[in-house]
This record gives structure tokens, sequence and C-alpha cells, in this order.
């Protein structure tokens, strides 16, 4: 595929993780736990995601699921996570901070991007929830982050497809801002031709399910984790050189 176009697969699992590289994603924002959104993956696969898979990986650093607003434990806990990404040298990371209010933690944003160093900071989708987009874009830009994630502050990003070409617009090359959250082959097309953007986020998510492990009958439920669905990055992917 012609690299006019970018795209990254939020993967919650290294299988997953290495099954997205298969099947042609150029970055992968690994995570853990998709029930709350993408948590910081554990140390055991951040070192092994760096041995087994060969595109740029960015590790999302966020301790817990809800906010984005964050203690001084919890940011002490981030700091860590950051430091543990820049020895192992990731290329980059995913972080959002916010105060109650919906602004910006400038604060420490400005802190996160010191630490990480020479990595990449994207600003994930916590942009949704700021109360001025277009301030919160002024203030992201100044910390130094090299993205933003964002469905344009809607739960679908086709919804909020005005909303990213207008941020897109006004970044006017300082900042890249990466459409996402309910992405597909069927959209991606409208996305890409009216957004501008360049880059585009999809989990392109799969339920896994080995019917060959056992289980007692008496456990009426399905051990099940979620993968990636290799045909839809595909399809993605085709789509996105066609165009």
């Amino acid at each position: 595929m012609c690299q006019k176009y970018i795209l990254e697969i939020a993967a919650f699992s290294l299988p997953g993780a290495m099954q997205a590289e298969k099947a042609g994603a150029q970055r992968i924002e690994l995570c853990d736990n998709a029930a709350d959104g993408g948590t910081t993956p554990s140390y055991g696969s951040l070192v092994m995601a760096r041995q087994k898979i060969h595109i740029p990986v960015f590790p999302i650093i966020r301790p817990r699921g809800g906010n984005f607003v964050y203690s001084k434990t919890e940011f002490e806990c981030i700091k860590e996570d950051i430091l543990q990404c820049r020895k192992l040298n990731y290329p980059g990371i995913v972080v959002g901070f916010l105060d109650s209010k919906g602004h910006v933690d400038t604060k420490k944003l400005k802190a996160a991007v010191r630490l990480a160093g020479p990595m990449q900071v994207t600003f994930h989708r916590a942009f949704d929830r700021t109360r001025k987009p277009l301030k919160a874009l002024e203030e992201i830009i100044e910390c130094g982050c090299t993205r933003i994630l964002t469905s344009g502050q809607f739960p679908s990003v086709q919804d909020g497809i005005d909303h990213v070409r207008i941020l897109t617009e006004k970044a006017q090359g300082r900042i890249i801002i990466m459409p996402g959250s309910g992405l597909n082959s069927s959209n991606i097309a409208e996305i890409a031709q009216n957004t501008n953007a360049v880059e585009f986020h999809t989990a392109a998510r799969k339920s896994h399910h080995n019917k060959a492990v056992f289980s007692p009958k008496t456990m009426h439920e399905k051990l099940s984790y979620t993968s990636v669905d290799q045909k839809e990055i595909k399809k993605i992917l085709k789509v996105l050189a066609n165009i």
C-alpha cells in the first residue's frame, strides 16, 4: 500500500497486535482491557512486543478506565510507565490528561512529554471530552504532542466528520489529527475524503474463543478475548490504497 495513508490498529493483546501487523497495519496502539477502552499493557507485554512486532508500537499509558482526571498517585504511576517505555526504546506513547472542568491538564501533559523524551506522544480520545476543543487543540500543540486521536466529539467518528475536518484545517500541519472510533471499511473512504486526514485509527475488533480448550459444561460462559479482524484490516487498507 502507498504510504500516503497510515492505519493504526488498537490491539488489546499481544497476539492481536501480531495479527494486525501480519494484516498490514502500519502502527499499533498497544492496550490492555478492551472493556475499559484500553489501559496500560503489562510489563511482560511491553517487553515481548518489542521483540515480536516490527512496526511502530505506541503503548497507551492509562492506569485505569473511566475519566481522565488523575490523582497525584495515579500520575506517579503514569510517569513510571512512561519511563519503562522509554527504557524499552518505544517510538511513542499514548496519553491524555484533563481536569474536572473539561480542560486539558497542561501541567501533567507537559511533564509527560518531557519525560517521554524522544518518543512521540499521541493525545488520545480524552480530547473528545474537552469543553473547548479548539482551545484544547492549541494547548496540546504547545505541550509538544505529535498527534491527536479524535472522533470529533461524537461516539462515532462518522458523526464527527465535520468537526475532524475543522480540527485538521486549524492544525495547519502543526500536529496530526487522526480520526478514530467507529471507523471501518464501509466508511473509511468518506472519512478520508471529507476530513483530509492521512492517519486513521481503528480497533477492528473480533472476539476470539477457542472451542478446543476444555471447559466443564456446568460453566455456562465462554472464555474469550478481544483480538483483531485481519480481513477487516485488509479491507480498510485496500480502500485507502484506491483513494
